[in-house]
């Protein structure tokens, strides 16, 4: 069993010598390390470390270490320091979905299945918690994010693409949730094949992102909504310029060069602790029209971004991806609505509602059915999709795929824009359903 006492000394002395070089550096104007190569010169300390620690147990009169033990140690220093500590065991079983903590001994996990278990602590203190969540927002996304008294609330996306939420000081313990990214590289064959959609439908999706289709993903917290945004955007084709805005990095569409070779990625920028230095999701994807993009894609709209975004869609900017908070495909609207009155612009309710019928081609409601304990299992299905079809004072839209006996989507209505589907490849006769 690691020593976590031990592990923590020893990497205070590793992030010591390796302060002490940053400092040695830019005192004698050398570049700054990448962070792989701070990570590669960290190994190299560790190492050193270790070696010092040996001398000083034979100097002791004790046994040092086995190389296995040792091995275990520099792993542990190693996460400690750029990962996240004793929480990575979880991050690497593949079976874990979602990890909650509620103080460093209150730790829960949910697996795919739908399990949940209770697990042993992952840190030895609360204090130790929350100086693991800080060393992770220091070296994580594009810049360092403060988690402290004055800044108690945190998001950002690990390493492994997993999305990280804390809370301190408005609870009565850090509060810690991950989201695990268990699908990064997903295409929509593969959700028609868990079930999460039927060829049908996955045939539907992949000709209305061909045919460059605004469409906005729903659904309540976990449901899959970025999961099945990654597998609509990995329909792009590879020649297409991709400009995505979110609130912490999380899509990483970029980190695959064959699908996306041409993506430029913005995160949200928060405020210093002089209120000065943020840069909003709203500003962000008004950049983002600038920069020539094919598509913007934004990961979640949760605020005044939205009015900004609906008017780049009705714009020109065609075959936009975005998803949204909601508890059913209708209700898609009176939440964007909720969002645009609240937003600097002031939208009213009728105006709203006439600039979404000229940007929003689709919403796909995506909903979590977690039936383990009666047996079952965990799945993520889409249980309707409606099509915007136009304005009367209000959106007018149709439900194409509406749920059947079961819960899941399945061929409702005539779809208006069925010609342009037609000609990306989707034939509903073939499908199975009429054309309209």
């Amino acid at each position: 069993m690691i020593d976590h006492d031990l592990v923590r000394q020893l990497r205070v002395q590793v992030a010591d010598r390796l302060n002490d070089q940053r400092r040695r550096d830019q005192m004698n104007g050398v570049a700054a390390m990448s962070v792989d190569d701070e990570r590669e010169y960290a190994r190299s300390l560790i190492v050193q470390v270790l070696e010092d620690y040996a001398r000083f147990q034979i100097a002791e009169g004790q046994a040092p270490v086995s190389a296995e033990e040792e091995g275990s140690l520099a792993s542990a220093i190693h996460s400690a320091l750029f990962g996240v500590g004793r929480l990575q065991p979880l991050l690497d079983d593949p079976e874990v979905e979602n990890i909650d903590i509620n103080g460093c001994d209150c730790v829960f996990v949910q697996y795919g299945d739908g399990r949940e278990e209770r697990l042993p602590q992952v840190a030895d203190d609360d204090e130790e918690l929350v100086e693991l969540i800080q060393i992770l927002a220091a070296h994580t996304g594009l810049t360092s994010r403060p988690f402290d008294s004055a800044n108690p609330l945190l998001d950002l996306r690990l390493p492994d693409g997993s999305r990280l939420s804390a809370v301190m000081n408005v609870c009565a313990r850090p509060s810690i949730s991950i989201r695990r990214a268990r699908l990064g590289r997903v295409f929509l064959d593969e959700l028609v094949g868990n079930g999460t959609m039927s060829h049908d439908i996955g045939a539907f999706l992949k000709a209305a992102v061909l045919a460059r289709k605004n469409v906005m993903i729903a659904g309540s917290t976990n449901a899959g909504k970025t999961t099945m945004l990654r597998a609509l955007a990995n329909e792009i084709p590879a020649h297409e310029r991709l400009v995505t805005v979110e609130r912490a990095l999380e899509l990483g569409l970029g980190e695959f060069e064959d699908l996306h070779p041409n993506v430029v990625a913005f995160e949200e920028r928060l405020s210093n602790s002089e209120g000065v230095g943020g840069v909003e999701m709203a500003e962000l994807v008004r950049r983002s029209l600038r920069m020539n993009p094919s598509r913007v894609i934004v990961g979640e709209v949760l605020g005044d971004e939205i009015v900004t975004m609906l008017n780049a869609m009705s714009q020109g900017n065609d075959g936009s991806l975005s998803t949204i908070h909601s508890n059913s495909s209708m209700e898609v609207f009176n939440r964007i609505g909720t969002y645009a009155i609240q937003a600097r612009e002031r939208l009213p309710l009728e105006a709203t509602n006439l600039l979404i019928a000229g940007a929003l081609d689709f919403v796909v409601f995506i909903r979590k059915r977690n039936d383990y304990v009666s047996g079952g299992t965990q799945r993520r299905v889409i249980e309707s999709i409606r099509e915007v079809v136009g304005h009367d004072g209000q959106v007018l839209s149709s439900e194409v795929f509406a749920p059947d006996s079961d819960g899941v989507a399945a061929a409702h209505a005539p779809i208006s824009c069925i010609a342009d589907l037609e000609e990306e490849g989707y034939h509903p006769l073939v499908h199975g359903r009429w054309a309209g």
